[in-house]
């Protein structure tokens, strides 16, 4: 491949043609049309929208995301700013979009109209409540997908929802995940993600349940469930109101080991399907282990946020995402993600597959006579 030839970042991923593998993930990045448009401006290759609802919410009368940040010099992690700190991670109580799904409409329209070739992901909520709420779902998805939503991200990982009935509160249950996904193919053709959360103890099952549905796609991973640092001077939280906090999301740089597990666990389990790679990318090293692990989308935020004048969107940080993947490409001589996606599945293997320094050791247990 030579120098006037630039490596081509197209890339399909459940059925759809993105412009390059990087997207915005759902969250205060992708709020509002404004910053969705900007996004689009800037490179990105698509963007999942700020988690639209039926239902109102109303956030906490506070600041409702910090960044926390470590140095060297003071290796405590606190969101107090300090001489040479790097960032360590986010920390967020934010519940989904409160701008009622009648604003969003004709601006999800706009949007589309205005860039035909950026995928927009609608992100949706609603409860699983019964037969009503199912309705929901369906009502969500439907005026989504005719305002010109490419596809569908289903929120089933919300930490932090107010109602029992919502978010991360129902990841756990494979009966539950399988109605929603069902309720949502009866409703459209376009393809379904579902944001699993990572606190789940049977991860895998859900996601098996996800894709038996009808599901295209898994999405992980959303911020792990947290709690902010206290100060040990003032015994204040780092984010409170009125003294009081709550379980938030966990998300930047410190999640992202975690949420490779979790990709590998989904990719090693299921590898003919497809992942969407979320959890502490700030540049190519991360986004290129969510790839070799399974992923075939990466989906970044906190990096984007954190970064200075960009508005939230991550101008500077798109730009350098696809320089870096395209460099990779032209040195390696690939084609596009996909011919090295997946490779480290194989070398993922069970803690008694790795070798010992002794040929004789049998796993620890006591042998018989």
């Amino acid at each position: 491949m030579t120098p006037e030839m630039p490596a081509d970042l197209t890339t399909h991923f459940t059925g759809l043609k993105f412009v390059n593998p990087f997207i915005l993930a759902s969250a205060p990045p992708t709020e509002s049309k404004r910053k969705i448009m900007k996004a689009f401006e800037a490179g990105w290759g698509g963007v999942v929208t700020k988690t639209i609802g039926l239902h109102p919410v109303e956030n906490v009368a506070g600041p409702k995301t910090i960044f926390q940040r470590v140095s060297e010099a003071k290796p405590y992690v606190s969101r107090n700013k300090r001489p040479d700190t790097v960032s360590h991670s986010s920390w967020n109580w934010e519940l989904i979009s409160d701008q009622p799904i009648d604003l969003w409409l004709p601006d999800l329209e706009e949007i589309k109209s205005s860039y035909p070739d950026r995928m927009l992901i609608a992100s949706i909520m609603a409860g699983a409540g019964g037969a009503r709420e199912m309705e929901n779902w369906k009502k969500l998805s439907t005026a989504c997908v005719d305002a010109g939503c490419d596809a569908l991200e289903l929120n089933l990982s919300c930490p932090h929802m107010d109602r029992k009935d919502m978010g991360a509160h129902i990841a756990n249950d494979e009966q539950i995940i399988t109605s929603i996904v069902t309720a949502v193919r009866s409703a459209v053709s376009v393809p379904i993600w579902v944001k699993l959360t990572p606190s789940n103890s049977a991860l895998v099952d859900g996601a098996a349940a996800a894709y038996a549905a009808g599901a295209s796609s898994i999405s992980l991973c959303n911020t792990f469930p947290s709690l902010p640092l206290m100060d040990p001077e003032t015994m204040k939280f780092e984010v409170e109101v009125d003294g009081l906090v709550t379980s938030g999301g966990l998300g930047g740089l410190a999640i992202l080991h975690q949420a490779l597990q979790r990709v590998s666990d989904i990719s090693r389990a299921f590898p003919d399907k497809e992942i969407s790679g979320i959890g502490g990318i700030r540049g190519f090293r991360e986004a290129f282990n969510f790839i070799v692990h399974g992923a075939g989308n990466l989906q970044v935020c906190t990096a984007a946020m954190e970064e200075k004048g960009s508005g939230g969107i991550g101008v500077k940080l798109i730009q350098e995402l696809n320089t870096d993947l395209s460099d990779y490409l032209e040195r390696k001589g690939y084609k596009s993600i996909e011919d090295f996606r997946g490779l480290a599945r194989q070398r993922i293997v069970e803690h008694s597959q790795v070798r010992r320094k002794s040929d004789a050791y049998n796993g620890g247990y006591v042998q018989s006579a």
